[in-house]
């Protein structure tokens, strides 16, 4: 029912189409050009005789403007469909009437076959303008959507909140959004007539450079960099900036660089040091205060009572045997803490540190956690040995005591290696262990909310000295802390 009512109204919308009345008026005209005598009545048989055509060769010529008009306009299917309407009306002549019916059948088979040729090539020609205007539309909707993109892409450059600028191979500023413009201090329309090395000192253009022979090279550097730029006012900008190579048919044209201003936190970051700085250092003489008070005052009375109750038990004749016996627990009792006092005043400040040094105080270090907890720790020295300057000295031991304290108390390690190595211009200290390791958080930062304060501890005594503090551990495979300082 539904086929029914789509092909009636189908054939309704033919109707009433101008062009398929063209066509029907086109087939009249032929026809009654091919068939005068039947239809007008004439005597001649060729509308055309007066000029010497009596065989309707040009007659069966001109069926082809209908059909061509039908295949031109409404495809090939309708084209086809008047080819057969010019071969059923052509065909009479040819048997019936014609005077020589194989020429006649002869024009009639080209003409069909010109025909449907004729149809083949409006339908190919209809089908490329298809393409064609698939074509331009698919270029046009990516016009559209590449000048969003750059719209877009204008925005985000123009709005962004790092400071950006592209300049050619000599340095020599082509693009530069607002941020850059506030970062450098210079207008926008200044900034874009000058030259990246109207805001860079001899030192940071030595970078700069040494970073475009990089990225031209393809070789590996490691982004954002460091890099200092100098302000219109004199002012310094302390950035981070990510240079990237600009390429045009594989041939490099100029660089994009992307900055942020982190002069505050580099600043900060100066104050936070300096902080930690100086209560490292009030924290080590506040040690080496308690340490000298427990030597001088609680140790030495801790000698004198036990001195005097040695000195009453060999005195005492009236003392009963289990008097003796408790006087004597008594004294052992006060030699263990001031055993305990000894060693506490040498974890506090060891006096061998500031009076023999580095070596010295990790060797007393590491026999007595063998003394007292039973982990063999071996000590080794490689490389031509010298003193370190006191702070250095200082906080390689603190950095070494705390790593031989995470491993009798954490790693159940039975195991532990120190090793100290000097070279021209830095000494590298080494503690490993094999106890059972641990798995290691992705960024330094994270190791005091992992409950790691002691790693996180001895880090930021590295930085104090310039030092690099490197950390490896696997379960089941030990730790391995890594120190190397300049010298």
């Amino acid at each position: 029912m539904q086929t029914g009512l789509h092909l009636g109204s189908r054939a309704s919308r033919t109707i009433r189409n101008t062009h398929f009345w063209i066509v029907l008026a086109l087939f009249a005209i032929v026809i009654v050009l091919h068939y005068p005598q039947q239809i007008l009545n004439t005597e001649s048989a060729s509308l055309f005789s007066f000029i010497g055509l009596t065989r309707h060769a040009l007659e069966r010529v001109l069926f082809l403007l209908p059909v061509t008009y039908a295949g031109f306009v409404f495809g090939i299917r309708a084209g086809l469909a008047s080819l057969a309407v010019a071969l059923i009306i052509m065909l009479p002549r040819v048997f019936l009437i014609s005077l020589h019916p194989p020429d006649a059948l002869l024009e009639t088979c080209s003409i069909i076959v010109i025909g449907g040729v004729v149809n083949l090539l409006l339908q190919m020609y209809r089908k490329e303008k298809e393409r064609y205007q698939q074509a331009l539309s698919a270029v046009e909707a990516a016009h559209q959507e590449l000048q969003k993109s750059q719209k877009s892409y204008k925005d985000l450059f123009e709005d962004a909140y790092d400071a950006i600028w592209v300049h050619d191979l000599d340095g020599n500023i082509q693009a530069a959004n607002r941020a850059a413009a506030k970062l450098t201090g210079y207008p926008l329309e200044e900034l874009l007539k000058m030259n990246v090395k109207s805001f860079l000192s001899d030192k940071t253009l030595s970078l700069a450079r040494e970073v475009k022979g990089k990225l031209i090279q393809h070789q590996p550097m490691d982004l954002p960099y460091e890099q200092i730029l100098i302000r219109k006012d004199g002012s310094e900008a302390i950035c981070m900036i990510t240079t990237n190579l600009i390429t045009s048919d594989g041939k490099p044209k100029g660089f994009q660089n992307i900055a942020r201003d982190v002069t505050e936190e580099k600043h900060m970051q100066e104050n936070l040091r300096y902080y930690l700085q100086h209560i490292t250092k009030a924290q080590e003489e506040e040690r080496s205060r308690i340490a000298r008070e427990l030597h001088d005052d609680t140790a030495q009375e801790l000698v004198v009572l036990s001195r005097r109750l040695d000195s009453f038990i060999s005195t005492a004749d009236h003392l009963s045997p289990p008097d003796i016996t408790y006087l004597e627990d008594m004294r052992e009792q006060t030699d263990k803490i001031l055993d305990e006092v000894h060693r506490f005043s040498q974890d506090l400040r060891p006096s061998v540190l500031d009076d023999l040094g580095l070596l010295p105080a990790l060797e007393s270090l590491t026999s007595d956690l063998t003394e007292h907890f039973g982990i063999v720790i071996g000590t080794g020295i490689v490389g031509p040995v010298c003193r370190l300057p006191p702070e250095t000295e200082l906080v390689l031991f603190r950095i070494a005591q705390e790593a031989l304290r995470n491993v009798w108390k954490h790693s159940q390690a039975t195991k532990a290696w120190v090793t100290v190595e000097f070279k021209d211009d830095r000494v590298i200290l080494n503690i490993k262990d094999n106890g059972e390791g641990f798995a290691l958080p992705q960024r330094v930062g994270d190791l005091p909310g992992e409950g790691k304060l002691g790693l996180a501890g001895m880090q930021e005594r590295a930085r104090l000295i310039g030092g690099n503090l490197t950390i490896q551990s696997e379960l089941d495979k030990g730790t391995t802390i890594t120190v190397e300082v300049s010298v």
